[in-house]
C-alpha cells in the first residue's frame, strides 16, 4: 500500500499592484518609502507589480542597475511606462529645457498648477496603456502612492476597469499640501478619497486633516515613515576629522529655515567652553543659497561647509558620521495643522543610523513622537535658541543620549500595519467595491 502522503499545498500569495510615479532609481525622499513598501510586503509574502514611469525618461536617477538588481533579488515585478505631456513635467522628466517648448512649457505649467490640475497627469494615459494587459485574476487590490497625486486617479481607474480594491498612501497631502495647497484639486481628491477601500497617511495630524475635510472616517490609517535597518547597517560613517553637525536636506523657507540653528551655533562659537573644540556645521542639499546667505548674516562663514547635491549614500554616510544630525520641520511661530504632520523621512534614517539627533519642529508636532519614542533625537521650538545649543554643546562634551525604542521605526515592523490594512480590503466583496467606484 502506498502510504506516501500527498504534497502540501502552498498558501497562495495575495497580489498587490503597487502604482507610485515616484520610486527608485529616482533620486527623490519618496523613494525611499514606496521602495521600502514593496521590499517589505513582498518579504511578507506577498506578490508585488510595482507600475512606475521609466526611469530612462526621467531626472535626478541614480544607479538603476542597482535598482535592477535588487529588484530581481526581492522577486518584484515592474511594469515601466511612458510618459504623455512630458513638457507638463519637466521638473521630473527628462525633456527640452530650452527655446520655445521650454518657454511654452513654463506658462503651461503655471497655468496647471492654478486650476488644480497635477503636472504629471499625462502619466495617467500611459499608465493605462502599460497595464492593458492585466485581468482580474492578476491583482487582488490596488495600492497607489502619492504626490504626484496622478497615480490616485489612476488607481481609481484601474480599479473600475479591473473590478479590484483601491487603496491611497498619503507621503503628503494633496489639496492641503503644507507649502503650497491646491484647493481647487480638492474635488478630484474627493472622489478618489470616496472610491478607496482604504487611506493610510503618515502621521496622525494628517490624518486629522483628511478626516475633518473629507470625512474619510474608519478607512483611514497611520503608517509611519521608517528606516530599513539593513540597508543603513551598511553604511560606512565619514571621517570629518572634528565634531561636524550634518543637516542632509530639503529646505522650505520661510516654514524650514536654519536660521534658528545659525543662532544657536553663534552662542556656541561664542562659549568660551568650546572655543578650543574644532566643529563645522556641514550642509547637503539643493538650498546652498540660503545657508551661504544665514551663514553670513550670523557671521559663520567659517564654520559652514557647503556640500550642495550629493547621492543618498554619500549623504547616508555624513549623517552616521556626524557628531550630531539636525532634522527641522517647522520654524512657524503659530504652526497650523499641517505644520504639526510634517514628520520628514530624514529623521527617521538619522534614528536608524544611531546618531544624536537634534529635532526643530513645533511644540505640538507628531514629529516629537519619534524623538520620545527613539530616544535618540531631542526636540526644540524654533525660538528655544538656548536650548539648542545646550543640546549641541552637551553631546561635543560626549554626553550620551539613552536609545529606547528606536526599532518601533524599521520598515521590518512597520511594514505589518500596511499589510493588515490591504488584507483587510481583499475580504470586501467585489460588488461592493466595484459599486464604490462607480
Amino acid at each position: 500500500m502506498n502510504t506516501r502522503s500527498a504534497p502540501t499545498a502552498q498558501p497562495r500569495r495575495p497580489k498587490l499592484l503597487f502604482i507610485t510615479y515616484t520610486f527608485p532609481p529616482v533620486r527623490r525622499s519618496g523613494s525611499v518609502r514606496t521602495w521600502n513598501i514593496a521590499k517589505y510586503l513582498a518579504r511578507s509574502g506577498w506578490e508585488i507589480t510595482v507600475v512606475t514611469p521609466d526611469p530612462s525618461r526621467l531626472r535626478y536617477v541614480e544607479n538603476p542597475s542597482a535598482t535592477t538588481a535588487a529588484l530581481h533579488q526581492e522577486g518584484i515585478q515592474r511594469l515601466l511606462t511612458g510618459h504623455s505631456w512630458s513638457w507638463l513635467a519637466a521638473d521630473t522628466v527628462d525633456c527640452s529645457n530650452e527655446g520655445l517648448p521650454w518657454l511654452l512649457g513654463g506658462i503651461a505649467r503655471r497655468l496647471s498648477r492654478s486650476i488644480g490640475i497635477d503636472r504629471s497627469v499625462g502619466w495617467i494615459k500611459a499608465g493605462l496603456r502599460a497595464c492593458s494587459d492585466l485581468r482580474p485574476a492578476d491583482v487582488d487590490v490596488i495600492l497607489a502612492s502619492g504626490p504626484p497625486f496622478s497615480a490616485f486617479p489612476l488607481a481609481q481607474r484601474l480599479s473600475r476597469r479591473l473590478g479590484r480594491p483601491y487603496v491611497l498612501d498619503y507621503r503628503d497631502l494633496w489639496s492641503r499640501d503644507i507649502y503650497d495647497p491646491v484647493p481647487r484639486a480638492a474635488g478630484q481628491e474627493s472622489s478618489v478619497l470616496n472610491g478607496s477601500a482604504a487611506v493610510t497617511t503618515v502621521s496622525p495630524s494628517w490624518a486629522s486633516i483628511l478626516d475633518r475635510d473629507f470625512g474619510v472616517g474608519s478607512k483611514l490609517h497611520v503608517v509611519s515613515n521608517g528606516y530599513d535597518a539593513e540597508y543603513l547597517a551598511k553604511i560606512t560613517p565619514h571621517e570629518f576629522g572634528h565634531f561636524a553637525i550634518v543637516y542632509a536636506g530639503t529646505l522650505f523657507p520661510p516654514k524650514r529655515v536654519v536660521s534658528p540653528l545659525m543662532a544657536a551655533l553663534r552662542r556656541i562659537r561664542e562659549d568660551p567652553a568650546h572655543r578650543s573644540t574644532p566643529w563645522r556645521f556641514h550642509y547637503y542639499g539643493p538650498h546652498v543659497q540660503h545657508v551661504s546667505a544665514e551663514a553670513e548674516r550670523f557671521g559663520l562663514q567659517d564654520h559652514v561647509v557647503l556640500h550642495g547635491e550629493v547621492s543618498r549614500l554619500q549623504a547616508l554616510s555624513s549623517v552616521k558620521g556626524a557628531g550630531v544630525a539636525v532634522v527641522i520641520t517647522s520654524v512657524a511661530e503659530e504652526p497650523t495643522a499641517e505644520d504639526n504632520g510634517m514628520v520628514t523621512g530624514k529623521i527617521f534614517e538619522a534614528v536608524g543610523l544611531r546618531t544624536p539627533t537634534l529635532l526643530i519642529a513645533p511644540s505640538g508636532s507628531d514629529a516629537n513622537s519619534v524623538a520620545e519614542t527613539s530616544g535618540l533625537a531631542r526636540s526644540f521650538t524654533a525660538d528655544d535658541v538656548a536650548g539648542i545649543a545646550a543640546f549641541v554643546e552637551s553631546v561635543m562634551e560626549g554626553k550620551p543620549l539613552e536609545s529606547k525604542d528606536p526599532a518601533a521605526y524599521a520598515w521590518e515592523n512597520l511594514v505589518s500595519r500596511l499589510a493588515t490594512v490591504l488584507e483587510s480590503t481583499i475580504a470586501v466583496p467585489q460588488d461592493r467595491a466595484i459599486a464604490g467606484n462607480a
